[in-house]
Order: C-alpha cells, then structure tokens, then sequence
C-alpha cells in the first residue's frame, strides 16, 4: 500500500539556480556565470564588439521542482542533487506526480508518495493541459495503479522490477485505456527521456566548469 511521506520538518526553500550565461567572443562561446567586464581570451571589453549574433543568452535551468509539476514522469538522483553529489554516472529514481504534484514512486520497500524531496528533477509532461477528463481522473487511476499486489516490496527487483517498470507500466496502462499505442522502455528512453538528461548532462558540465575556472570556452559554432 502507496504510503505518503510526510514533512517531519520545516521544508527548507530549494537552492537558487545557477545563473549561466554565454556570449561570444574571439571567435569562442564563452560561458560564465555573469558577463565580465573584460574577455577572457583577449582582455578588450567583449561588449564593444558585440553584434545581434554575439549578443549573451541566458542559458535554461533544465531543472524543475517535481511537486510543482502535474502528470508527469519524474526523474532524480537516487542520492543527493544533480547540482551537489551527482556524477553523471550514478542511479537515478524516476516516479510519477499526481495532478497536486505528489511523486508515486516504488523502490526495494514498496510504493510511495513523496510530497517533498523531488525539488530538483528533470519532468517529462505527459498529459496535454487541455485534457480535462483524464486529468480530473489521473489521481484515481494513480492511487488504484500504486496499490497492486505488483508493488510490494518483495516483488522488487533492481534490474527486472524496479521504479522504471513502475513508471512505464502506469503510462503504458493509461494508454491501453485509450486505445493508444505503448511503449517499451527502450522506445520511452530514446523519445522522451534522453532529449531531457542529455540538456541536463550539458547544464551540470557547465555548472561545473564555470565554478572551478570561472569560464568554459570552446570554439564558436555557427550550427
């Protein structure tokens, strides 16, 4: 049975993002956290040259607060943060969020409900906003999914049956429902998932650099 985990304590507010930045100069994309008064490569002031096409962007945050997020699929390190601990190799736990932003998520002791905890994740929405009517039962069809005989801890299996199983299993039952095709994992991965972690893999390499040399610079791209 899907068992919710309550705040033991005050919920402390999540990190502010970082502020990425990029601009080009000297024939290089130059990012950083903010645009220096002077090049790094040259030492001139970048603005003075700067046409619409050097011009800075801000780089997107590629992370989002899960419990903010309504039917989607989820995903997070296992431990820690992607900003903080996360070294592109380790286990990442992936759930499902109600229409209120609970995260339904299974692991080695059963299904839960998280109303905390997914404050930085990567979010795939899975229900366009004007469906009303399967949003207005998603919450039912969740809570009936969770308490299968399917998710009790002894069922778990770390390669076999595990959160992702969870996950896709749900979608691919909603889907079932509406005559729609379904997806293997492998087809779920490549479509929807990969887009997502591969601009989040990205953002930390840069977040990364950009803490311990101020910049990362590479050649510029005309692409």
């Amino acid at each position: 049975m899907a068992m919710l985990r309550e705040q033991e304590e005050a919920e402390l507010p999540p990190p502010l993002a970082p502020c990425l930045v990029k601009f080009t100069h000297c024939d290089r994309d130059i990012y950083s956290s903010a645009v220096p008064q002077q090049c790094p490569i040259c030492g001139q002031n970048p603005v003075s040259s700067w046409d619409l096409e050097q011009a800075p962007v801000s780089i997107p945050y590629p992370f989002f607060n899960a419990h903010r997020e309504k039917c989607s699929f989820v995903l997070r390190p296992t431990k820690g943060g992607f900003l903080g601990e996360y070294d592109g190799c380790s286990d990442l736990h992936v759930g499902i969020t109600s229409s209120k932003g609970i995260v339904h998520h299974y692991n080695e002791s059963g299904s839960h409900k998280d109303a905390t905890g997914w404050e930085q994740s990567v979010s795939i929405p899975l229900v366009p906003p004007d469906q009303y009517a399967l949003i207005h039962q998603w919450d039912s069809y969740l809570e009936v999914f969770s308490c299968n005989e399917k998710w009790l801890p002894h069922r778990y299996d770390e390669n076999d049956h595990n959160c992702y199983t969870y996950a896709l299993m749900f979608i691919n039952s909603l889907l079932h429902l509406q005559e729609k095709r379904t997806f293997t994992k492998e087809e779920f991965t490549e479509k929807f998932v990969l887009p997502k972690t591969r601009r989040a893999s990205k953002y930390i390499t840069l977040c990364h650099e950009v803490a311990q040399n101020d910049y990362y610079i590479v050649h510029h791209s005309t692409l």
